[in-house]
């Protein structure tokens, strides 16, 4: 039985749907604070397969110990933990109780129940502004240049040092890129609360007439065009990757890294482009200054992942323009 933490948010729900297509048993744990219990009940309608859902928070030890008290876990994958790089710059004390703090409770729960297999959701951002391009698993991590990113890197440092002490523990961390698109049936996608702060919902949700005009943070980064460039991978191809995480660990002890992207870097105003060529949508947009915390570039060299998990990303920048659109269409105020 697999502990998926996050699984009613945006990621978590379509590893949720990978999962019981798998047919794994799943108990899912959300406390729902930037999730919808809605995308649950569409999973389990999809797959026509049900999983245990526990409302609850994982820096919470008491709920965690009744949990593995409870169920037969065999292994976790931890989505749980507040992902805004703005928000983080902005608030980086609640950043650190939720992602760190809660990261800690939950190894430690873990450990208590001699649960010892995790696929940890990371982020490129722990190699913060890379001196080189494209990134491979042996860049140097560096101080990250925002909240969430060092939050990301402090988990793995934990992680990393708990195999070193026992190394017993099988781990994985998977270093993602920028998650974009939907399940193309659009019953499940990404639905922020408020202003969207990744590229792709906010452009979908001008599309949608929700808001005005896209806001372009920075035009003056050394980039072909001005604007930011990021490795873009579509949300199925990335799940696909933690469950290719998932048996590798099963079968390998001790601390495993691995890059998920697709080895492209797309500007902002490539996305633009690529969502108005897709749709045949005008997306009327300003350029803006630049945002705190932001870099100019970060794609990935994907070929560790390819070499070892025997998986990459699949899904195209078109089929991404599409199925963002088809949720957004089909789901014009997300889930609400």
């Amino acid at each position: 039985m697999i502990l998926l933490t996050g699984g009613a948010g945006y990621i978590g729900s379509h590893m949720l749907f990978e999962l019981l297509t798998a047919n794994y048993e799943v108990v899912v744990l959300d406390n729902l604070c930037n999730s919808n219990m809605t995308a649950i009940n569409r999973v389990q309608q999809m797959t026509g397969k049900a999983c245990h859902f526990v409302e609850g928070d994982i820096r919470d030890a008491g709920c965690l110990t009744d949990l593995f008290n409870q169920y037969a876990i065999d292994a976790v994958l931890h989505f749980a933990g507040l992902k805004s790089v703005g928000e983080s710059v902005a608030q980086p004390l609640r950043y650190f109780d939720n992602n760190i703090t809660g990261s800690l409770v939950l190894l430690k729960a873990m450990q208590s129940a001699q649960v010892k297999r995790i696929v940890f959701s990371s982020s490129a951002t722990v190699y913060g502004d890379p001196a080189e391009l494209p990134i491979t698993e042996s860049t140097p991590t560096s101080m990250p240049t925002n909240p969430y990113g060092y939050t990301k890197l402090a988990v793995e440092q934990m992680m990393m040092q708990l195999v070193d002490s026992d190394p017993s523990w099988s781990v994985a961390a998977l270093r993602y890129f920028n998650p974009v698109g939907a399940h193309s049936s659009g019953q499940i996608g990404e639905d922020p609360k408020g202003i969207p702060n990744n590229l792709l919902p906010y452009i979908a949700q001008v599309a949608v007439g929700r808001l005005q005009q896209l806001s372009v943070f920075g035009a003056d980064y050394n980039t072909p065009d001005g604007t930011g460039v990021r490795d873009y991978i579509h949300v199925v191809d990335l799940v696909k990757g933690h469950l290719a995480a998932l048996t590798y660990i099963t079968a390998n002890l001790g601390y495993h890294i691995w890059n998920l992207g697709t080895g492209e870097g797309y500007s902002v105003l490539d996305m633009v482009r690529a969502f108005e060529k897709a749709n045949n949508i005008d997306i009327p947009y300003k350029l803006e200054p630049r945002r705190a915390g932001d870099i100019a570039a970060c794609y990935a060299d994907p070929n560790k992942a390819i070499a070892e998990l025997n998986w990459q990303a699949e899904l195209g920048l078109e089929q991404m323009m599409a199925d963002t659109w088809h949720w957004q269409r089909t789901n014009p105020h997300g889930y609400s």
